[in-house]
């Protein structure tokens, strides 16, 4: 099944608000996708995930406040904690979504390899002659 974007209502769910700006909201999205999509295209269905969590973190916190006082109360948010942006986090589950994460083997070997020697065989030493301890094949 392909990626279907979320919708503004669906952001606003998932932020925990009554009401949401649609169209904030709908240009957040739009371009929350359009980062996803610099790291995997196509967008597997699951990202839906990391897209609201990328327009979320733009929508509650678009300046990109990291501190802030209202009279005596004060809030300090870590840096980097607003704006539209994917961390390392986002980035790797889109990778793992799309199936690209974990180890792999590549194998180097082309498919018109011939397993038989390459060298000159020499028929005067090893097997077929006799072998004397501590002398070798004589």
């Amino acid at each position: 099944m392909a990626f279907i974007s979320p919708t503004a209502e669906q952001l606003g769910l998932y932020l925990g608000l009554e009401t949401i700006d649609g169209d904030r909201a709908d240009l957040l999205i739009q371009q929350a996708v359009s980062l996803c999509l610099s790291v995997v295209k196509p967008l597997p269905e699951e990202a839906t995930a990391v897209v609201l969590s990328v327009a979320g973190r733009a929508y509650v916190n678009p300046q990109q406040v990291s501190y802030e006082t209202i009279g005596p109360m004060s809030v300090q948010r870590p840096s980097g904690s607003g704006g539209l942006y994917l961390t390392k986090a986002d980035k790797a589950a889109l990778k793992s979504l799309a199936g690209r994460g974990g180890a792999f083997t590549v194998d180097p070997t082309p498919t018109t390899a011939d397993p038989t020697p390459t060298w000159p065989v020499d028929d005067s030493y090893g097997p077929g002659l006799e072998y004397e301890p501590g002398w070798g094949w004589v």
